[in-house]
């Protein structure tokens, strides 16, 4: 049998290993099992993916739609396994059009390319190697094969009709829907097919909706109606083995609303764009140049436990490598000058430094 291949990732925090014998299951501790996000490095910043059971919400930013770019990640990952997936948009009449702009599997031959990159980027620092021992790498992945817990995606080709062409895939639009009443029916009859009853996971489900409370709806102003909603949504969800992933723009609500919503999230992240010449970040911030927005991880669903996460950074880059793949980065703060190099003489010496600075030993 070929030994797995994984792809080095920039965050050091342990997940657990895929146990099951789905391979789009991976299991965790307190019992716990997790589903791919679609992105390898939000798996890792999260410890494993998104929990079963857990509702996920987005808060888009109203300056650039980049929740779209975590929302098709998501779904394209539960086709390539599978897994049935209900989508419900507000922003379109026709949502089963959107299923064709879904990223693809990288191929193997295109990530080859791209782990050669990666150590061709990762040469800061090698020298201090041997003081923190050999990365542990738990996220395995074949990219492209389609029995990988996580793909990389290649977000210039769509993801071939075959995989939702099927029964897999059902699509809603909610956009005339005067209430919320029939989505809700339709969520219910979704999830049930998910039971938690079940003494083994044969499958799990994946609901993504788009843009809840959008102001297209005629909903959008019933409030209290779209909060009832996402409390039902949440418990029903609790007891199946599915996720739901809900996107909404949190500045086209009231301030009470959209708190309500933060909270009754079980993991909570927001997006938000960067604006094309800020100096003064990109003074700040090393890489600002490859950065197309910013991701936040506000909350992290903590089920069958009540040890809560601590996460080693909150605030992550979202970059386009190749203007292709998706890959989330720690910031880096720029060197002091705001130059490339060091703020400092590269002489070994600490004393013989020729170059002024705050910290001079």
């Amino acid at each position: 049998m070929a030994a797995t291949r994984t792809r080095v990732s920039s965050f050091s925090r342990n997940v657990s290993t895929v146990t099951s014998q789905n391979s789009g299951l991976k299991h965790g501790p307190n019992g716990t099992t997790f589903i791919s996000s679609g992105i390898q490095d939000l798996d890792k910043i999260l410890g494993g993916g998104f929990s079963l059971g857990s509702l996920v919400m987005i808060m888009e930013d109203a300056e650039a739609p980049h929740h779209m770019l975590l929302l098709r990640n998501f779904m394209s990952q539960g086709l390539l396994h599978k897994q049935p997936l209900l989508y419900a948009s507000s922003a379109s009449r026709d949502p089963k059009g959107f299923l064709g702009t879904l990223p693809a599997p990288a191929s193997a031959k295109e990530d080859k390319t791209r782990d050669l990159t990666n150590e061709k980027d990762l040469r800061i620092a090698w020298q201090y190697k041997k003081y923190f021992g050999d990365p542990q790498l738990n996220i395995s992945s074949n990219n492209g094969a389609q029995h990988d817990y996580c793909n990389d995606f290649d977000l210039r080709k769509p993801l071939d009709r075959h995989f939702y062409s099927g029964k897999n895939a059902d699509c809603v639009s909610i956009q005339d829907s005067p209430n919320l009443t029939s989505l809700q029916d339709q969520c219910a009859g979704f999830l049930s097919q998910f039971s938690r009853n079940e003494a083994n996971i044969s499958s799990a489900g994946r609901i993504a909706i788009q843009s809840f409370c959008s102001p297209q709806c005629k909903y959008a102003n019933m409030e209290w109606h779209m909060l009832s909603f996402v409390r039902s949504l949440k418990a029903m969800t609790r007891s199946s083995n599915a996720v739901v992933v809900v996107t909404f723009p949190p500045s086209l609500l009231s301030p009470s609303c959209s708190k309500r919503l933060q909270h009754m999230a079980d993991t909570l992240l927001s997006v938000r764009a960067i604006p094309d010449e800020d100096k003064e970040m990109a003074r700040l911030l090393t890489g600002y140049q490859d950065m197309i927005g910013l991701l936040n991880v506000h909350k992290v669903a903590r089920l069958n436990t009540q040890v809560p996460v601590i996460l080693e950074a909150t605030t992550f880059s979202i970059k386009l490598q190749k203007r292709r793949y998706l890959v989330l980065e720690c910031l880096n703060q720029a060197p002091v000058d705001g130059s490339s190099g060091s703020s400092y003489n590269t002489s070994g010496s600490c004393s013989g430094s020729t170059k002024a600075g705050s910290l001079d030993f």
